[in-house]
């Protein structure tokens, strides 16, 4: 961008001369094509971890999660878990 500075000693140019530049500047901006999702998606997908390796550790945590469920209720006592059966007197 070429700009025409203000005569005179100064070479700063003046407040006219930059809202000028800066209405051409903006008034010839064109936007570049829209986004390349697709490439995009590639991009991400490639750098992350490969899939097997999440689903290793999705399946290791759940494991880990399962049995520490298990023994938690086991020392609990809690049994199973469905409604028990309410021993009644009715004669």
């Amino acid at each position: 961008m070429v700009d025409k500075t203000t005569q005179g000693g100064s070479n700063t140019p003046s407040e006219t001369d930059v809202g000028r530049m800066i209405r051409n500047e903006v008034q010839s901006w064109t936007p570049r094509r829209g986004a390349d999702w697709s490439d995009l998606m590639l991009r991400i997908a490639s750098s992350g971890p490969a899939p097997w390796i999440v689903y290793t550790s999705a399946s290791a945590a759940l494991v880990v999660i399962l049995l520490t469920a298990f023994l938690v209720g086991a020392w609990f006592n809690l049994g199973g878990l469905a409604p028990q059966s309410v021993p009644s007197h009715i004669h």
